[in-house]
C-alpha cells in the first residue's frame, strides 16, 4: 500500500471515528446541545452555599438586644424629653434593620428564582445527556464487536493496525468523557438543590427576624405611648408638661421660621431651580389615605388641650413609605424633639411640605426630588404614641390645610 493509499485510509479511519461521536450527540429532532459543567461551576455552587450559611450567621447576631435597650431607657424616664430623644434613637436603629432585612428578602428571593432555573437547566441536562448515553449502550451491545471485527479484519499492516486502535480509542475516550460529564452534571443537580434549601432557609430567618424586630419597635412604641399619657393623669406634672409642650411647639416653629428665612437668603437661586406651578401634589403616604387626625383646632390627645393641629395625620404601619409630594429642594432632613425625623422641602414660591414623626430618612439637605421620589419611612418619633405620617403645608410663614393641594 503507498502512502497517497495509507494516507486516505487514515483520513477515511478518522471521518469515521467522528461519525460515529457524532451519532451520539444528535437526537431525531435535532442536536442536543448540554450546558458544560465545569469544576469552576460546581465550586461556585459550594460556595453559594457557605455563603447562605455565614449570613445566617449574621443575621442571628445582628439582633436587637431589647431588654438591655429598656434597661438603659429606665433611668431616662425622668427627664421625658431625653427619654423620648432616646428612645426615638433606638427606633431609629431598628428601622435601619429592617430596611436592611427587606433588602435581604427581596435578594434572597431573586436568587431562589435563579438557582431553581439553574436546578431546571442541569436537570434538563442530565436528562439530554442519560438518554444519549442510553443510545450509545443499546448500539454497543447491537453493533460493537461486529464494528470493531471489522475495522481489523481488513487491516493490510502492523502501522495499519495501529492507526485503527488509535480511532477506537478515540470512541471510547469520548465515552469515558461523557461518563464523565454525566457524573459532573449529577454532583451539580445535587448542589442546587443544597443551595435552594439553604437560601430559603435563610429567606425564612430573614423574613422572621423582620417580624422580630418590627415587634420591638411596636413594644417600644407602645413604652413611650404609656410615659405620655401618664402625663394627662399625673395632676401635678400636667401643667408642667404644658408648658414643655407649649416651649417645644415654640422652638419647632422657630426651627421652621430659620430654615425658611435661610432659603430666603438665596431664593432667586432657588427660584430658578423650581418654581411651584399651582399643580396638585402627589398622595405623600400611597396606599394608607386614612385620616387619623385633621388639620385644625383639636384636643390634643395626651395634654387633654385645646391646641392647633398644623398639618394632617395618616394612619400606617411602620416602615411604610414616605413620598415627595412635589418637585423641590430638600431643606431639612434632621431630628427634632416634637417632630421627631422629619423632612422639610422647599418647591419654590413661599411653598413648603414638611413630613414628621419618621422612623428612617432617605434624603438629605440639599438634594433635589421629584414628585413621588421616595424620602422617608412611616414611624413614630418625636411626640408621638403611634406610626403615623404627619404632613403638614407652610405658605409665605404660616401653616395651611393641606387639603388645599392634595387630590
Amino acid at each position: 500500500m503507498n502512502r497517497l493509499q495509507k494516507g486516505t485510509l487514515k483520513g477515511i479511519f478518522r471521518v469515521l471515528a467522528c461519525f460515529m461521536i457524532m451519532v451520539f450527540t444528535f437526537e431525531a429532532n435535532g442536536i442536543i446541545v448540554s450546558a458544560e459543567v465545569t469544576e469552576e461551576s460546581i465550586k461556585a455552587k459550594k460556595d453559594q452555599i457557605k455563603k447562605q450559611k455565614e449570613q445566617r450567621d449574621s443575621l442571628n447576631t445582628a439582633k436587637t438586644d431589647l431588654e438591655k435597650l429598656k434597661q438603659g431607657l429606665e433611668k431616662d424616664k425622668s427627664d421625658l424629653k431625653k427619654y423620648i430623644s432616646e428612645l426615638d434613637a433606638s427606633l431609629t436603629e431598628i428601622q435601619k434593620k429592617i430596611d436592611a432585612l427587606n433588602d435581604t428578602i427581596g435578594q434572597k428571593e431573586a436568587e431562589i428564582k435563579k438557582t431553581g432555573e439553574d436546578l431546571e437547566e442541569a436537570e434538563r441536562t442530565q436528562e439530554a445527556q442519560y438518554d444519549a448515553m442510553k443510545k450509545r449502550i443499546k448500539f454497543m451491545y447491537e453493533r460493537g464487536d461486529k464494528l470493531y471485527f471489522e475495522l481489523f479484519a481488513g487491516t493490510g499492516s502492523f502501522s495499519d493496525m495501529l492507526n485503527k486502535a488509535e480511532y477506537i480509542e478515540m470512541i471510547a475516550s469520548y465515552d469515558r468523557k461523557k461518563l464523565n460529564e454525566y457524573v459532573a452534571t449529577t454532583e451539580l443537580i445535587a448542589l442546587n438543590k443544597q443551595a435552594l434549601e439553604e437560601e430559603k432557609e435563610t429567606l425564612d430567618l430573614a423574613k422572621s427576624n423582620k417580624e422580630e424586630e418590627e415587634g420591638k419597635m411596636q413594644t417600644l412604641i407602645d413604652a413611650k405611648g404609656v410615659e405620655l399619657n401618664n402625663v394627662s393623669t399625673d395632676i401635678k406634672s400636667k401643667e408642667a408638661a404644658i408648658a414643655e409642650y407649649e416651649a417645644e411647639i415654640k422652638a419647632e416653629n422657630a426651627t421652621i421660621a430659620a430654615l425658611e428665612k435661610e432659603v430666603a437668603a438665596d431664593e432667586a437661586a432657588l427660584n430658578s431651580r423650581h418654581k411651584y406651578d399651582g399643580g396638585m401634589f402627589t398622595f405623600p403616604c400611597p396606599n394608607y389615605s386614612r385620616v387619623s387626625d385633621e388639620f385644625g383646632m383639636r384636643i390634643h390627645p395626651t395634654l387633654g388641650i385645646q391646641k392647633m393641629h398644623n398639618g394632617v395625620d395618616f394612619a400606617a404601619p411602620a416602615g411604610s413609605a414616605i413620598l415627595a409630594a412635589y418637585a423641590g429642594t430638600v431643606v431639612a432632613a434632621d431630628y427634632n424633639g416634637t417632630m421627631g425625623n422629619y423632612i422639610m422641602i422647599n418647591h419654590g414660591d413661599g411653598l413648603y411640605t414638611i413630613y414628621m414623626h419618621c422612623s428612617a430618612l432617605y434624603v438629605s439637605k440639599g438634594q433635589d426630588v421629584t414628585a413621588g421620589t421616595r424620602i422617608a419611612a412611616v414611624g413614630s418619633t418625636g411626640r408621638s404614641t403611634g406610626n403615623h405620617l404627619h404632613f403638614g403645608v407652610r405658605l409665605n410663614g404660616a401653616y395651611v390645610s393641606p387639603w388645599n393641594y392634595l387630590k
